[in-house]
């Protein structure tokens, strides 16, 4: 490994935007809740219970947080069986006529290799080499204005920040996950694995999530199907009946980061710290490799400012009983 990449190791896996100041900058999203939309989403309702949270191999880079494991139980509770989809995405926008934080800013993070925009849409490097700040990149131009989810209604919505994914959830009258339940949900019922299938990434080598393939950054050779997003549901389903827990796009959850949070975590329901300046993302996305972060792995984490956008960061929503 070059000495660059080493360095580069530590930077995110997802571009990160330097923060505002201020959140919920997208516009405002005055509509009532709308009961049709609970019709986009497809549940899968969990029972709860007691799990280990936190990576029992060590494997884990120590800013992270990642450790010590915990035991944690959870409250039931309903999880989307996939991201949030470029479709789901739509209807929400044609009826409230919500403004994105990258569409209003201009500008999100693409991965260099991807972007497709004019030399003058590129504004500069983003975090790392790889990633790359583009003007026109958005929901609607995955990797710039000369891209299009045309004809990939069925594939994660992307470069959400965290402030959208929540106006989308007031309008669908959902919430984020938390961290504890979306590891509760990602590990579907068994204890201490990497992945919700396992030990192996590939067992018996076929491919059970959307991750690099290859050489990474400088080759992918799409051996698992995809090279950027896949349509959601392409890989097998966990025991949980849930799909693309780990790869194909980062997922948003509601609780701010605090690298430390896991030594005073309370053991039932946690939802993260009080305050913060970044929130957690969960699950990996098509650009982790085993070579760079590893962070596709369930107990897996990463931080992120809420004005955050990328080609790679979507999300997933949930809905308890106390939100009817």
């Amino acid at each position: 490994m070059s000495e660059e990449l080493k360095s580069d190791r530590e930077a995110c896996c997802c571009g990160q935007r330097i923060p505002s100041g201020s959140s919920g900058n997208g516009s405002p999203v005055s509509a009532p809740i709308d009961i049709q939309a609970q019709n986009l989403h497809d549940d899968v309702l969990l029972s709860g219970g007691t799990f280990e949270m936190g990576d029992a191999f060590g494997e884990g880079r120590e800013s992270d947080g990642e450790r010590p494991v915990h035991t944690v139980s959870i409250s039931p509770f309903q999880i989307d069986r996939t991201c949030v989809t470029n479709d789901q995405f739509e209807g929400f926008i044609a009826a409230t006529g919500y403004v994105t934080d990258a569409e209003r800013i201009g500008d999100s993070a693409v991965f260099a290799a991807f972007v497709a925009a004019e030399s003058g849409d590129l504004v500069g490097h983003h975090d790392t080499r790889w990633w790359l700040t583009v003007r026109g990149a958005d929901w609607r131009h995955p990797f710039g204005r000369h891209s299009s989810i045309e004809d990939s209604g069925k594939h994660p919505v992307v470069h959400v920040s965290y402030d959208d994914a929540q106006a989308y959830c007031r309008w669908a009258g959902r919430t984020l996950p938390s961290e504890a339940e979306w590891e509760y949900a990602a590990r579907a019922g068994h204890k201490g694995l990497r992945f919700p299938w396992g030990d192996d990434l590939e067992p018996d080598g076929v491919h059970m999530a959307n991750v690099w393939q290859g050489e990474f950054p400088g080759r992918n050779t799409g051996a698992d199907g995809w090279l950027a997003t896949a349509p959601v549901a392409s890989y097998p389903p966990s025991d949980f009946g849930l799909y693309d827990m780990i790869g194909n796009v980062w997922e948003w959850c509601a609780d701010w980061y605090d690298r430390d949070y896991y030594t005073q975590s309370p053991s039932l329901d946690p939802l993260g710290p009080a305050t913060g300046d970044r929130r957690v993302a969960r699950g990996g996305s098509y650009l982790c490799h085993r070579s760079y972060c590893k962070r596709y792995r369930v107990a897996a984490r990463l931080s992120n400012t809420p004005e955050s956008t990328a080609c790679n960061l979507g999300f997933r929503t949930v809905l308890r009983s106390d939100r009817g």
